[in-house]
């Protein structure tokens, strides 16, 4: 069935959610290896016992006037808080932070069910607000939950992180030649050393791990035995490392666009070609089919062409697009990311985009269009620095990164000819090549029976439905509900689809998966 209409997040992005703009960099969800580590969380000792029987105190949730989500938080009845947790779980009496979150309680208190914690993704991407959107999604079921969204450690209103980047994410296409992937590890180094100049002594406590002994701690704090959960992408992830970590703590899961526990890491762009090139192939039909609006060719093949001649000029010399200069590490970025939603308005935004490039490669003066200000913004500007520094400090913290760069290069080299555009992308190097400190644990390993339903389309270009799949067989207690003939990431109320939407809250009111693995179609 297909729903026409799309819901929208409270903090829209340009063309795609921050998610998407990671390009899986930050989507894709669980881990490679065992962990073995135990720290106090996982067994509650008197050294965390403090933390478990703090008070909070619950409070408006604007912080100054320009404060649009705290406004509208307050608005619909919404409280927010802080608690404190250990900086360092495994010295749980030395410092300390502050973890931000909002609480939207039930408005059908009788019947209420518990509570359902919240989590975007990203990683790092805030999720103080979600609450707002999510009751919307949920229907009448929404107003038997007290729904909780946190700002993850370092993330938003928790003692963000900020590493002063010149840019908000670090995914560049490697470019053409050795010359250019030079550059690109003299660039990626350079952001690693600016925040272990800036945060080096707290690096090593951003990870997902830690992040789910927080949440552990907000469950205690809250009197729950048990929580209920939804994620999306890195949220996905999270919420297995949550489930793996803690078995027994949680309700009703929904893991939304999960990716394959055995990618998650500083690479996990790797193996995403085939279903970009897919949706980039699908959007190009689109596009050839609106010649007469866009004007980028009137068949596929044409349309293509017309990518190709733009990613070949930005090679030749950067495109100057208003105030932006945008060369052959950026443009493959923006082409391969714009394609990830098949919705009809995101397809239309980016075809614009396109059309913009394309003027700016045949030598046009052009002034961008608003959605492609805002992701030119996102990638070039360092005032989103804020964004980019957190979710590289946890995929560096959470899984070390091979250090000779000729490791990159040749596994660049190596995919040019399948991938041309992609392959210099998802292989590219990155930061965590050059992190100032190796991982403190080993990643946690996802097997386990706990119920969970993760929700995914076909044509998911970020974590792909190939690694829901992966995720769904490691959760064996899981069912998999299929959005078939969709290309998009972010599944239950953000794509729109009617069938998803109603199998994901009868399961959140009743609790019981179906007995099966069910699907739905666009």
């Amino acid at each position: 069935m297909t729903n026409k209409t799309r819901k929208t997040r409270t903090r829209a992005l340009p063309w795609c959610t921050l998610a998407k703009r990671l390009g899986a960099a930050a989507g894709v969800l669980a881990l490679a290896a065992s962990g073995t580590a135990a720290h106090a969380t996982e067994h509650p000792g008197t050294e965390l016992a403090a933390y478990h029987r703090q008070h909070v105190t619950w409070t408006e949730c604007r912080e100054g006037a320009d404060d649009e989500v705290g406004t509208a938080l307050d608005r619909a009845g919404a409280r927010c808080a802080r608690i404190t947790v250990p900086m360092d779980y495994s010295r749980p009496t030395g410092r300390t932070m502050e973890i931000a979150l909002s609480r939207l309680p039930a408005a059908d208190p009788a019947h209420r069910i518990g509570t359902l914690m919240l989590n975007h993704g990203g990683p790092a991407e805030p999720t103080l607000g979600m609450p707002l959107e999510t009751r919307a999604y949920m229907g009448e079921v929404g107003s038997r939950y007290d729904l909780i969204g946190i700002d993850p450690r370092f993330v938003g209103r928790s003692r963000p992180l900020d590493c002063g980047w010149p840019t908000g994410i670090w995914v560049r296409s490697a470019g053409t030649g050795r010359a250019a992937f030079d550059r690109q590890v003299a660039y990626q180094r350079d952001l690693a050393e600016r925040c272990a100049a800036r945060h080096g002594d707290v690096l090593p406590y951003a990870t997902t791990r830690n992040t789910a002994r927080d949440m552990d701690i907000v469950r205690t704090v809250l009197g729950e035995r048990r929580v209920s959960y939804l994620g999306y992408s890195y949220g996905a992830y999270l919420g297995a490392v949550y489930m793996q970590m803690f078995p027994g703590r949680t309700d009703r899961m929904v893991l939304d666009s999960a990716g394959d526990p055995g990618t998650y890491g500083p690479r996990l762009l790797q193996g995403r070609e085939v279903p970009t090139e897919q949706a980039l192939r699908a959007w190009a039909s689109w596009a050839a089919a609106r010649h007469a609006a866009y004007g980028l060719g009137a068949s596929r093949h044409a349309v293509l062409a017309t990518v190709r001649r733009i990613v070949g000029a930005a090679t030749d010399r950067p495109l100057r697009v208003g105030s932006y200069e945008v060369d052959e590490h950026v443009v493959p970025y923006l082409i391969s990311n714009g394609v990830g939603s098949d919705l009809e308005g995101d397809r239309a935004a980016f075809s614009g985009a396109v059309r913009v490039l394309d003027k700016a490669a045949r030598g046009i003066t052009v002034a961008p269009t608003p959605e492609l200000e805002g992701s030119l913004q996102f990638v070039l500007d360092s005032a989103s620095s804020h964004y980019g520094s957190p979710a590289a400090a946890i995929i560096c913290g959470d899984v070390a990164a091979p250090r000779d760069p000729e490791v990159y290069w040749r596994d660049i080299e190596r995919s040019r000819d399948r991938h041309p555009l992609l392959g210099p992308i998802t292989n590219n190097i990155a930061p965590c090549a050059f992190w100032p400190k190796a991982p403190r644990e080993q990643p946690t390993r996802i097997a386990n029976d706990t119920p969970a339903l993760i929700v995914s389309a076909t044509g998911d270009s970020a974590t792909t439905y190939r690694g829901s799949r992966a995720m769904h067989r490691l959760l064996t207690g899981s069912r998999l509900l299929t959005l078939h003939g969709a290309i998009g990431h972010g599944v239950y109320g953000t794509y729109g689809n009617a069938c998803v939407d109603a199998k994901v809250n009868a399961y959140l009111e009743s609790g019981r998966l179906p007995d099966g693995n069910p699907a739905c179609t666009k």
